[in-house]
């Protein structure tokens, strides 16, 4: 007799194998069981065990989104929407099984409102074409997360990124969304004006609800004129304290800076050796100004005088479209410049946020603890709106290291709350921090988010084990 445990794991296998068939019938070549395919579609960026799905489904269109959550609520199979995958806290894996639905192939952009400053799109655009798309008609969608992610994977974590200290994160830059429903109704949560009172806002509960509560099928999106000029450069600092303080006094000072960028020690030297950036081995801010010529050039001599006041300089102007872009792709890849620092070692990321006034102190004190805990972690961070990273090099078949790694990830997060801060900026929770809101939020909080899961989803299918547990 098999134990409890796993006589419900064959029952649920059985009745997802029914599901499948039935999706199979459906949606035809759009359904794939492969087991490559389904291991790419769980977790693959991070320590978090790959959890593959039982099957992917290609969507191509609503309708195929619709008859997907239809099928699937029927057999209480749960459904885990999947962008491009790279989310680094487990988002897409699936924990309890289910299927994998892959929305790449929506991804079309469907009306670009230049007047209005707006464009509709479908949840599969990623944010480098959509760029591409508009430069010729002279507007950007300004934010970057770094990797080349969809705008509905974007939109479902609340990213930010390089440019966030000026123009916000995607809460501040979604207008209206369409969301397929667990029971299969689409819904509109608003429209395309700039602003509203009518009823609750819809559009910012969807809005880092990492598919927990729908499935994203259309995005409405504010876009900006592309500057007239851009100005960016990098200054050293001899200390990461002097770097944080002069950030500090940047923002608090009202130069409108558009990215303001910090690398430690440790990761401009990795950035050297991988970008050939040639930087002094100090800790380094990289900054850009955005604005009309005149206004963007002395947005960057005000940030120097400050420099030179916390000790820094010089800064390094890159005005030319060629320094600009091998410099924001240096920072960009970050991630990939930092594994040779321990070969075979894996590449463990995480984030927190504190108010900007606390920013100085949680960096210094998080770099204290990576000296004392002898861990291998360079620092880089959005810290214009206080948000920096970690990127520990662990091996993570090594329970030690492993354990060592996650005291550590604890150690931040509770030093970032305790400072009136988040456990996470811009990452997400998915599985990965979730251990983490209660302590962040309070129960009652946590209740709430309860209730409205129970409220959309009651079946529990759209992603379960993310965010909160029902």
């Amino acid at each position: 007799m098999l134990p409890a445990e796993a006589q419900a794991h064959a029952v649920r296998k059985s009745d997802f194998t029914a599901a499948i068939q039935a999706l199979g019938a459906r949606l035809g070549h759009k359904v794939v069981t492969a087991q490559a395919v389904r291991e790419q579609h769980a977790n693959i960026t991070t320590y978090l065990p790959n959890e593959a799905p039982d099957a992917v489904v290609f969507a191509e269109s609503v309708e195929d989104v619709q008859a997907t959550l239809a099928l699937c609520r029927d057999h209480r199979m749960p459904v885990i929407p999947f962008g491009t995958g790279t989310s680094l806290e487990g988002h897409v894996n699936a924990p309890r099984g289910g299927v994998s639905l892959d929305l790449s192939r929506m991804n079309r952009i469907l009306h670009v409102h230049g007047e209005d400053l707006d464009c509709v799109i479908e949840p599969g655009v990623t944010r480098k074409r959509l760029n591409e798309d508009l430069r010729d008609q002279g507007l950007f969608f300004p934010i970057d997360p770094g990797a080349d992610a969809s705008l509905g994977g974007m939109v479902s974590t609340r990213a930010s990124g390089t440019n966030a200290v000026r123009y916000g994160t995607m809460k501040d830059n979604v207008l209206a969304l369409k969301v397929v429903l667990p029971n299969g109704d689409l819904i509109t949560t608003s429209r395309r004006a700039r602003k509203t009172s009518a009823g609750y806002d819809l559009t910012r509960l969807f809005v880092g609800a990492e598919g927990t509560l729908g499935v994203i099928t259309e995005i409405t999106l504010r876009l900006y004129g592309i500057p007239e000029s851009i100005t960016a450069g990098v200054c050293p600092f001899p200390t990461i304290g002097d770097a944080c303080n002069a950030v500090i006094e940047t923002i608090q000072s009202g130069i409108p800076v558009a990215r303001i960028e910090l690398l430690d020690e440790m990761q401009v030297r990795a950035s050297n050796a991988y970008a050939k950036l040639g930087l002094p081995e100090t800790p380094h801010l990289f900054l850009e100004f955005h604005g009309t010529t005149a206004g963007a050039r002395e947005q960057a001599e005000r940030f120097a005088e400050i420099a030179t006041e916390n000790a820094g300089g010089p800064f390094h102007w890159a005005e030319k479209p060629e320094d600009r872009t091998r410099l924001w792709q240096a920072r960009h890849d970050a991630y990939w410049s930092v594994l040779p620092l321990r070969p075979g070692a894996k590449a463990v990321a995480t984030d927190v946020c504190v108010p900007l006034s606390r920013l100085a102190e949680c960096v210094m004190e998080t770099k204290r603890d990576i000296e004392e805990t002898g861990l291998i972690a360079p620092i880089v961070g959005h810290v214009g709106d206080g948000n920096f990273h970690t990127t520990l090099m662990v091996d993570v078949d090594d329970p030690a290291d492993m354990a060592k790694a996650k005291a550590f990830m604890s150690r931040m997060v509770e030093r970032a709350l305790a400072m009136d801060g988040t456990c996470t900026g811009e990452h997400g929770v998915g599985e990965g921090k979730m251990k983490y809101l209660a302590a962040e939020h309070g129960e009652e909080t946590l209740d709430a988010m309860r209730a409205l899961k129970r409220a959309f989803d009651p079946l529990n299918i759209m992603n379960p084990g993310k965010i909160v547990s029902v």
